[in-house]
């Protein structure tokens, strides 16, 4: 068996998930996503079709012609026919839609999201002559409204590890036992995701072969798929050097994931959700006003920097962000702080 990567085997599934989606879906969509192929990722790809589905059983519970049918009956000719009104009433059937017996509220991103790729596919449609008219480029994309950085504060970070460290008062027995077993990776993975503001998708990614001690640092995948360097200081090199010795005791780890660095209770390679479960568990501990994530400790990392820092070109590098507007936009509250503060500095009259 040939041994892949985990960005590799991720690869490999989202590509077979997003042809069990394009299958469902008419043939054009299916030359659509050929042709955006070599510019997107593959997890892109399958979030693309996804959201595209959506657009298609909006179809069949809006057009009673449809109603009913397989996604892949619908023509592009319903498309061409589609109007300014039209898409306008499926971005209001976005903000409030049943999924069987539930209602799902999406929020402003997830509604930015699907109309982005709404756009993307009529304009390619369009571009090919599939489609004569381009309903979705009439229609303005949703706003967003600023949202406060949900952050943690510099001594709940030190109340979070020693959490992580040495475990929260009044636990039962069966999650003390739990957490004495885990306590040594769970550190190293919390450190690791404060100590560098790397994604949690790039942390599980990594190998054993990707650390690097002797220089300080450790090899990821970055969104975008290319490789980078991240380095750590002696806080995060210390909580990884007493797992890492510890990894190394493990036995029968699971096939395929033997070169993984942090390993699941089940000795196969962590996940997302397992981390995003363990952060959301920790912090419940240290605040019930914030909602904690991987990406809000990722935020902890990136105001902590550019604080001390105040250069956003170097947090936009270490955050692996490709234009700084994006991290320019994320700590704009901060750079209006450093405004306030400086209004005093400068005295007319000594």
């Amino acid at each position: 068996m040939e041994n892949r990567s985990y960005h590799q085997q991720k690869n490999i599934e989202y590509t077979k998930k997003l042809r069990e989606f394009l299958a469902e879906l008419p043939s054009y969509v299916t030359s659509y996503f050929r042709g955006i192929e070599q510019r997107t990722q593959a997890r892109s790809r399958l979030a693309y079709a996804n959201d595209i589905r959506v657009f298609f059983e909006w179809i069949t519970k809006s057009n009673p012609i449809y109603a009913g049918k397989e996604l892949k009956s619908i023509p592009a000719s319903v498309l061409s026919d589609m109007n300014a009104f039209d898409i306008e009433e499926y971005m209001e059937y976005l903000k409030l839609r049943d999924e069987g017996d539930i209602e799902t509220v999406n929020s402003e991103v997830t509604i930015k999201r699907k109309m982005s790729a709404l756009r993307s596919l009529f304009n390619y449609l369009y571009r090919n002559q599939i489609i004569e008219n381009n309903a979705a480029i009439q229609v303005d994309m949703p706003k967003l409204h600023d949202k406060a950085i949900v952050r943690l504060d510099v001594d709940e970070v030190s109340k979070f590890l020693d959490v992580v460290e040495y475990g929260p008062q009044n636990m039962s027995q069966r999650k003390q036992k739990f957490h004495e077993l885990n306590k040594v990776r769970d550190l190293a993975i919390m450190t690791l995701l404060l100590g560098t503001g790397m994604r949690v998708s790039e942390l599980v990614g990594i190998d054993l072969r990707d650390l690097d001690f002797a220089n300080g640092r450790v090899k990821v995948t970055r969104k975008g798929g290319y490789e980078a360097y991240i380095y750590f200081g002696d806080e995060v090199a210390d909580a990884l050097s007493k797992y890492v010795d510890e990894r190394e005791n493990i036995k029968d780890i699971k096939v395929g994931h033997e070169d993984a660095l942090f390993l699941s209770t089940r000795k196969s390679r962590i996940t997302v959700r397992s981390i995003e479960l363990m952060v959301k568990e920790y912090s419940s501990y240290i605040t019930t006003v914030k909602k904690i994530t991987p990406h809000k400790l990722r935020s902890t990392y990136g105001t902590s920097l550019y604080q001390e820092t105040g250069d956003i070109y170097l947090v936009a590098d270490v955050l692996g962000h490709k234009d700084v507007n994006t991290t320019r936009k994320h700590y704009a509250a901060l750079d209006e702080e450093s405004k306030l503060k400086a209004r005093d500095i400068v005295k007319l009259r000594q």
